[in-house]
């Protein structure tokens, strides 16, 4: 500390003693003085410098403060194939959007796509991190002014959930949790949950309501119930809006062919079957494997609920509009009609034009034979309903920017 007194010690001898005599300021002592105030001034400005470029000292931007008539949504996940489409329709609408990835299953191709049809300042940014980074995602609610949460980052695919468990309930359930502290530390009161439809596992009667009972029987599905408990028992205490989406089996791409679902290649196997039969149809792959053929269905294949991500995504938009504090609304998001996957390898063949190889094997472990969803309850409370229930026609969407994306995003 500068210590610009004179000690009581020192002498005095440069002061005049006689009344009305003009007293003279000794040089030496002005000089000291400005060189202290001079060096004062430098150590403050070199403070100033080294705060600004350390880690914690940010320059206040659109996404660090509230705005008026702003909705600013934390997107998790906005780099994979749901997410991603739900970023560019939030965009669209107007919304302020940050999306948050590590890319161990999204593509930086899409948010690149993002960018460029969003360049405006204070409309979207990307933030590379993990969510299971408890001081990355603190520092992410501490210098961003969230007013919503839509969280899809998590691994998804029954099969791979099988063989790795313990992946499926550390990421699913540890990074949810990672989500909701923060939340709760920062005051942001709207989560809108991105759930499945697999937490209801097998049930014995169809169509599935939201009444139906949980009862998952794959690691993903449990997994995702763990995470649904979590939040329905963080909320009960904090005047949270929380929506919780379970959804069917996702297929489809923008219509406007901006976006599309690029998996990565170690993945394909773990895949969608609407990817294997895209790369089946490009000759990626020599043909298309279907697990199961003696299922007690009309054709002895499984049975699943198709919905269009377009239509997912504005499954989102209308939950995040009509989420209230001190309110849970749980909603299943689907078409309420199931086709086979051999109706759905047809419809692929027809969409493609391909006549695509199918080899037919034994079931696949965690699979169940038929799921579809009742959507009275989202049609009634939310007034959404399915609008792209065509299977061949969202297939063919999805194929022309396939046939577009060779490469999937690699392709720009």
């Amino acid at each position: 500390m500068l210590n610009f007194a004179r000690g009581r010690s020192q002498a005095r001898s440069n002061r005049s003693m006689p009344i009305a005599v003009m007293e003279y300021p000794d040089p030496k002592r002005k000089s000291n003085i400005f060189g202290k105030l001079l060096m004062a001034a430098a150590l403050t400005a070199l403070c100033i410098i080294m705060l600004k470029h350390s880690p914690s000292f940010s320059t206040p931007t659109h996404f660090s403060r509230h705005e008026k008539g702003v909705t600013h949504v934390l997107v998790t996940g906005g780099a994979g194939y749901i997410g991603s489409h739900a970023a560019l329709r939030l965009l669209k609408e107007s919304y302020r959007v940050t999306i948050v990835d590590n890319l161990s299953r999204g593509n930086i191709g899409a948010i690149k796509v993002l960018q460029e049809l969003f360049p405006e300042p204070g409309r979207l940014q990307f933030i590379y991190a993990d969510l299971g980074d408890p001081d990355a995602v603190d520092k992410i609610f501490s210098e961003n002014a969230f007013d919503a949460v839509i969280h899809f980052a998590a691994v998804a695919y029954v099969g791979e959930s099988t063989t790795d468990p313990l992946k499926y309930y550390h990421n699913i359930t540890s990074n949810t949790l990672m989500v909701l502290k923060s939340m709760a530390v920062h005051g942001v009161g709207t989560l809108i949950y991105s759930s499945t439809c697999a937490t209801y596992g097998e049930p014995e009667k169809m169509p599935i309501t939201e009444e139906t009972p949980q009862v998952p029987i794959n690691p993903y599905g449990k997994a995702k119930k763990m995470a649904e408990d979590m939040i329905l028992d963080f909320s009960k205490n904090l005047d949270m809006a929380i929506m919780i989406l379970r959804y069917f089996n996702v297929i489809g791409s923008d219509p406007e062919g901006r976006l599309g679902e690029a998996p990565r290649p170690e993945l394909r196997e773990q895949g969608r079957i609407s990817g294997a039969c895209f790369d089946a149809a490009r000759g990626i792959i020599p043909g298309i494997k279907v697990k199961g053929t003696d299922y007690k269905t009309h054709d002895g294949t499984c049975i699943r609920d198709y919905i269009d991500v377009t239509d997912l995504v504005d499954a989102h938009l209308k939950a995040l509009q009509h989420a209230k504090a001190h309110n849970v609304g749980i909603y299943n998001v689907g078409t309420g009609k199931g086709r086979s996957v051999k109706e759905f390898v047809e419809a692929c063949k027809k969409a493609t034009g391909v006549d695509i190889k199918v080899e037919y094997l034994p079931r696949r472990p965690g699979d169940y034979a038929e799921v579809f969803s009742d959507p009275t309850k989202i049609r009634r409370e939310l007034n959404w309903t399915a609008r792209f229930t065509d299977l061949q026609e969202s297939l063919g969407i999805a194929w022309r920017w396939q046939k577009a994306h060779r490469n999937g995003y690699s392709s720009l």
